[in-house]
């Protein structure tokens, strides 16, 4: 797994890593709930726990097909987290009664859409990449010199 990255829902973040073996991406549960629960960090955990014992004694394989990943958490280190694929992601959302749901389900698509659209056609990924360097107040030099030093290590890996 690789590409780590937050997307922002509206002003929320969520944590996702891109699962280039299934094609997919990987999304903290924590930062989905705390979406759709329109609450903070502790408040979305706490309400993860609940939800997953409710969903475990209903039977549902939403809670035991789930993962964990190291993701950084709000004091910046580390640790496990709870994870799920797009479809798993989907499968919550219905689980949780919540006006952002259908938004989620729309940003969700988008996210994804974004992802395979980079994928058909590469030069979106540069793209994004030079708007999110711009965005960091990085010099045109230095990310000229950034894509370069980029192409150079994935030849250098290709051989």
């Amino acid at each position: 797994m690789v590409d780590r990255n937050i997307k922002f829902f509206e002003s929320k973040r969520v944590r996702t890593v891109w699962d280039e073996e299934k094609e997919d991406w990987i999304f903290s549960i924590v930062d989905v709930c705390a979406v759709l629960t329109d609450s903070d960090y502790q408040t979305a955990r706490n309400y993860w726990k609940w939800l997953k014992n409710k969903l475990k004694d209903e039977g549902s394989e939403l809670v035991s097909n789930t993962n964990q990943l190291k993701m950084s958490v709000p004091d910046g280190k580390m640790r496990l987290t709870d994870v799920a694929d797009t479809e798993q992601v989907l499968r919550l959302v219905q689980s949780v009664p919540s006006p952002k749901a259908e938004p989620f389900k729309l940003w969700l698509a988008a996210v994804g859409k974004a992802r395979i659209d980079e994928t058909i056609d590469p030069e979106l990924t540069i793209d994004r990449a030079l708007v999110t360097y711009l965005r960091k107040c990085y010099s045109k030099e230095w990310i000229h010199q950034r894509l370069q030093a980029i192409q150079v290590r994935q030849e250098l890996t290709a051989e």
